[in-house]
């Protein structure tokens, strides 16, 4: 007999329960001094009674305090994507750590550093921030001060960190704050514009106002589900903003596991900002933007003229010697087609099985694939986010979550995110379609 998705959550949490006292010992220790027994919110999203305390983490497997081993598909929500713990970082850090940690003066491997991301990349000038909102954040300031502009354009259903600016969504025609934001510092329609992915004329007729300072985007969209670009629409996207002055600014956090360039390297698009953090460093807290010649002039420009006083840009731990230290060793030995050769060839032998997996049980449920990302919705695939939304199942999808972790395997909490790690072995690849298919036999649909 199968059962309905709240029922077996309910099932899966007095196992989960059961089975973790001493995360439930932690829980009750932290909740005297963390809300919600954690110290970052989000990590009470997992939909478990308490959270799941980790000893140990390392490459593509993580252990817990109750001694419970997980495969781990999820790897930080990218921020691990290399795998926890990478050799060539820990090494890298480990040397630092002994020689200085932050100094607010440039460390001497700065310029070499420099030179790597420009090669890796393909953008010849370059900022480090701790994360990919302060990133976007910075790149938007700069697009304002560059153009004169006061507007952004985002995409429908889009995250670029908590960017205040960004978080907006589109509701009605009309682009709103976004739902659950907490103390917004403003309006969000006041500073941009959201439409849909895919949807050239909305964008052309965004921009043609003039008032758009910067399109922010990522090339696949990978906050709301995946929304794969259709034919030609991203080269559209780069014709139009030129056309219209706008700046492109992509935003290649996620979509990093494209390959050793990221999406933009591997499809030659060609932004005026590129954005990326989380696994940019191999798991080290460490952001980057980088930018064109013709950007960094119009930048001096604008240095130039300013008025003495803060930038209301930086922060003081921003490119400090343990993350160069860090994102060095990741450049030379993790951006590499060697690291993404097996992420690709595993994220295939995922993909593949879970949509055969899914048409032998007749649902119209769709995969979708990003290099070493693989994600999976509850309908035919999106043209954008208000399909991809509208198709969500959240209960259904915290009844898959906690299925899995009780059986020993970690997808990202939010979505239906699965991540492969070059050291992921084929085993635990099918043990997750196995199980994927084990839990769609249990539950009623």
């Amino acid at each position: 007999m199968t059962l309905a998705p709240q029922a077996l959550i309910e099932r899966e949490r007095l196992r989960f329960a059961r089975e973790h006292p001493r995360c439930a010992a932690l829980a009750g220790d932290a909740a005297q001094h963390f809300p919600g027994a954690v110290p970052m919110h989000w990590m009470a999203d997992w939909g478990t009674p308490f959270p799941l305390f980790i000893a140990a983490a390392q490459g593509a497997e993580l252990e817990d305090v109750d001694g419970h081993r997980y495969r781990d598909f999820c790897l930080g929500d990218t921020g691990a994507m290399f795998g926890h713990s990478p050799s060539a970082v820990v090494a890298a850090v480990t040397d630092q750590a002994a020689r200085g940690l932050t100094c607010m003066l440039p460390a001497a491997r700065t310029a070499q550093v420099g030179a790597a991301l420009a090669s890796r990349f393909n953008l010849p000038y370059w900022q480090l921030t701790q994360t990919a909102t302060d990133a976007n954040r910075a790149a938007l300031r700069w697009a304002r001060a560059i153009t004169g502009r006061h507007k952004v354009l985002v995409f429908q259903g889009c995250y670029h960190g908590t960017v205040d600016e960004t978080m907006v969504r589109l509701r009605g025609g009309r682009t709103v704050t976004r739902e659950g934001a907490i103390g917004p510092a403003f309006d969000g329609a006041s500073a941009a514009v959201a439409v849909e992915f895919n949807d050239l004329a909305a964008l052309e007729a965004a921009l043609a106002g003039g008032d758009i300072a910067a399109v922010l985007a990522e090339s696949v969209m990978t906050n709301i589900g995946m929304v794969l670009p259709e034919a030609g629409y991203l080269g559209a996207l780069r014709e139009i903003t030129r056309r219209h002055g706008t700046l492109l600014i992509i935003d290649e956090t996620h979509t990093l596991s494209s390959g050793p360039a990221g999406y933009a390297g591997e499809h030659a698009l060609q932004p005026d900002f590129w954005v990326c953090g989380k696994a940019i460093a191999g798991g080290v807290p460490c952001a980057v933007y980088g930018f064109t010649s013709e950007i960094e002039a119009r930048m001096r420009a604008v240095l130039a003229s300013r008025e003495a006083g803060h930038s209301g840009m930086g922060t003081t731990l921003a490119g400090n010697a343990l993350t160069l230290a860090a994102l060095e060793a990741a450049l030379l030995h993790l951006h590499t087609s060697a690291t993404h050769a097996p992420m690709q060839a595993g994220a295939h032998r995922l993909a593949m099985p879970l949509q055969a997996l899914f048409a032998a049980r007749g649902l119209p449920w769709h995969v979708s694939r990003v290099g070493a990302r693989v994600e999976f919705g509850f309908a035919p695939a999106p043209r954008n986010g208000s399909e991809a939304e509208a198709a969500m199942r959240p209960v259904l999808e915290q009844a898959l979550h906690l299925w899995l972790l009780n059986r020993g395997l970690i997808v990202t909490p939010f979505h239906n995110m699965m991540l492969i790690a070059p050291m992921q072995t084929n085993d635990a690849i099918d043990a997750l379609v196995s199980e994927i298919g084990a839990f769609l036999d249990e539950v009623s649909l």
